[in-house]
């Protein structure tokens, strides 16, 4: 029963990779491409931006007065405003996702909009990593590609440890499928490395892949909640009006007033709410009496266990304070999984970690369709040269061709 199974198991996981093998390359070479993105988009700004008071201790300047100066010399409704912890970073000012200017915090100065040539290589490779490249109407199908071959990936992996599982526990045995082996030909150099970066990458593989799944489709994202017997959160048209306009983001100055005045002493209480804090970001309200959220991360940007949410009154009132430890257990492992997909949620050594996991996985896809190649370029060559009942073949082989 177990070698039956075995046999429909392997030629499943056979036909899978073949189908999305393709596709799994693109995503996982682009993966390793994007290990480091944040780092090394953040260590060009800081290259190029440095930032210092014009005279000891001058005052920096107030959250309104250096988002007005801003809107003198740029175009559009800021969305945001983020503060990071350095005597020489600058302020960034965000416009959407369109757009982020760096300011300097003493003079209001817009300094430029950052590595933009960087910025725009991984723009690239995360379209190539989740769309394919495709543009405009295209995303959606290939939006559909990628998450049908993220699920054939997790089967791959699943059934992958399964396969790996030597039928005969002997030293030897087990060696030539969990270490490298130096001297082989192509075939069996490309069987030892399939198996043996398999095994070794399958835990954290598996989380990567099984992570993506959930992001790809709303019922695996859903099933995160109900696993812990809560209702998922509604999405947009889904029970409730999905934000629109500017009011969504912030209102600017469109929505009424100046909607960032008197919140200077507002970023003080949120700077000295949380010790360590490395960025803060000011989200720019819908109106002048409308509450100021600050979103305040200890981390590198990607680990939900480090962000909590700050909401103050006008009168310097705290109306709402969310960390991570609030959220409900669904909630928190939703957003966990979101960066265990890229490794963040462990810092500098998880990026690292999925950087590799993702490399190991583009070594498996080519192996695994150079072996399926052989296969079929073997049995192709095996029926070219004997008739199916020429006695040079093997009995079982023979005894299918008469069949």
């Amino acid at each position: 029963m177990r070698g039956w199974f075995r046999t429909v198991l392997f030629w499943c996981h056979l036909a899978t990779g073949i189908t999305v093998g393709l596709v799994v390359l693109v995503m996982s070479v682009t993966g390793v491409l994007l290990t480091y993105e944040k780092q090394m988009t953040q260590s060009a700004n800081a290259r190029a931006y440095t930032v210092a008071p014009p005279s000891p201790g001058a005052p920096r300047l107030a959250p309104d007065e250096l988002v007005a100066r801003v809107r003198r010399v740029e175009q559009g409704e800021p969305t945001s405003v983020v503060f990071r912890a350095g005597a020489d970073r600058p302020v960034e000012v965000a416009f959407g996702r369109e757009k982020t200017v760096f300011v300097d915090p003493w003079t209001g100065a817009v300094l430029g909009q950052g590595a933009v040539k960087l910025k725009k290589f991984f723009a690239g490779v995360t379209g190539w990593h989740r769309w394919l490249a495709a543009e405009g109407e295209n995303r959606n199908r290939a939006r559909a590609i990628t998450g049908a071959s993220n699920l054939g990936f997790l089967f791959l992996v699943l059934s992958g440890i399964f396969l790996w599982w030597p039928r005969n526990w002997s030293r030897r045995a087990v060696r030539n499928v969990t270490w490298f082996r130096g001297g082989l030909r192509a075939r069996a150099r490309d069987f030892n490395w399939h198996n043996t970066i398999g095994f070794w990458s399958f835990l954290p593989l598996a989380v990567i892949v099984a992570s993506a799944v959930v992001i790809s489709y709303p019922w695996a994202s859903n099933a995160v909640y109900r696993a812990f017997g809560e209702d998922p959160p509604a999405r947009p048209g889904e029970g409730r009006p999905a934000p629109s306009g500017e009011g969504a983001r912030g209102g600017g100055a469109s929505a009424g007033g100046d909607v960032l005045a008197g919140t200077g002493p507002l970023l003080a209480r949120a700077q000295a709410k949380v010790g360590g804090w490395r960025t803060i970001t000011l989200q720019v309200p819908k109106s002048a009496s409308a509450p100021v959220v600050f979103n305040i991360d200890r981390g590198t940007g990607g680990q939900p266990q480090k962000r909590a949410s700050l909401t103050l009154g006008r009168a310097g009132r705290e109306v709402k304070w969310q960390p991570f430890s609030a959220g409900t257990p669904g909630a928190r492992t939703r957003s966990i999984l979101r960066f265990a997909h890229t490794g963040e949620v462990l810092g500098i050594a998880g990026q690292t970690l999925a950087g590799l996991v993702s490399l190991g996985a583009a070594l498996m896809v080519w192996t695994g369709l150079w072996l399926s190649f052989r296969r079929w370029r073997s049995w192709r060559h095996r029926r070219q040269r004997f008739g199916p009942h020429d006695e040079r073949r093997p009995a079982k082989v023979r005894a299918k061709a008469a069949a």
